[in-house]
């Protein structure tokens, strides 16, 4: 069960970025988890966007937008190659939805955090990965 959350800059985002983001940000985080393209893992890839107050990020440096992903998953869903892949596509996506190139993706930081085994609960239940894996392999298309 992923949790994907951008933190942006006022305006920072084009109108279509601002429109399309956090599904976006959704898909790309359940590609890289390996999870089945159904209704019901799209529903359960929890996806938001903190849009903050006027002023309220800066560095030492300048006050041009920076971004922050923070990525949520069972311990065990990504392994480094995804877990590459998933900071790759997610930046590339807040780039594109943000109007900028490559050469500023040093503003995007992907932050993934994981969530120890029998520390998430959803419906109230624990949720364990080996159930959500299970549940992956009924629900694939072959299965």
């Amino acid at each position: 069960m992923p949790l994907i959350r951008l933190t942006a800059p006022p305006g920072s985002l084009t109108e279509e970025g601002r429109r399309t983001i956090q599904r976006d940000l959704a898909a790309v985080l359940l590609r890289w988890e390996g999870a089945p393209d159904t209704a019901f893992f799209r529903a359960q890839a929890w996806s938001y966007l903190v849009e903050l107050p006027e002023g309220a990020q800066t560095t030492a440096e300048d006050d041009a937008p920076r971004f922050l992903v923070d990525v949520t998953v069972p311990h065990g869903a990504l392994s480094e190659r995804r877990r590459a892949g998933l900071v790759e596509d997610a930046t590339r996506t807040v780039l594109d939805a943000a109007g900028l190139s490559q050469d500023d993706a040093l503003r995007v930081w992907v932050l993934v955090h994981e969530q120890a085994d029998g520390t998430w609960g959803a419906g109230g239940s624990v949720i364990r990965y080996a159930d959500l894996v299970a549940l992956a392999k009924e629900q694939q298309p072959d299965a």
